[in-house]
């Protein structure tokens, strides 16, 4: 039996179909990604406010475990912002523990609001530039 998350991004992406992360272009598996970080901390936010532990620590997790492979699959060294970059990833994981931990919803808001903006950016970069250009969305992945 073949293995569902052999793309190292098919697991983070959650729901999104096997054939649309195996066949998507970094630039793009980044906007998914994004995508749906966006969704598990808005989901994240009402749980809270509805008292729903569960789906909130469920919500919570997984959007750690999306930044977790951003960060993880983050070449660094590849272009200046690179270590900006990986420390806002680590901010984000370290911020959505203590809003879990602590049920704030201003936490995962501030988060969410970021998360945006970096998707923003990201799908952005990804209209401008192509898989075969060295710069933009491509240079800040791993091999």
């Amino acid at each position: 039996m073949s293995n569902p998350y052999a793309n190292p991004y098919a697991k983070a992406a959650g729901r999104y179909g096997d054939d649309a992360v195996t066949t998507a272009g970094p630039a793009r598996l980044l906007v998914m990604l994004f995508d749906r970080l966006v969704l598990d901390l808005a989901r994240a936010e009402h749980a809270i406010g509805a008292g729903e532990r569960s789906a909130w620590n469920s919500q919570l997790q997984h959007a750690q475990d999306i930044l977790a492979e951003l960060l993880s699959s983050l070449d660094q060294d590849a272009w200046d912002g690179g270590p900006g970059l990986a420390g806002l990833y680590a901010w984000m994981i370290a911020e959505l523990t203590r809003a879990n931990v602590g049920a704030d919803a201003g936490k995962v808001a501030a988060c969410r609001d970021m998360a945006q903006q970096l998707r923003d950016a990201w799908a952005e970069a990804a209209t401008a530039s192509t898989p075969a250009t060295s710069g933009g969305v491509v240079t800040g992945l791993a091999g």
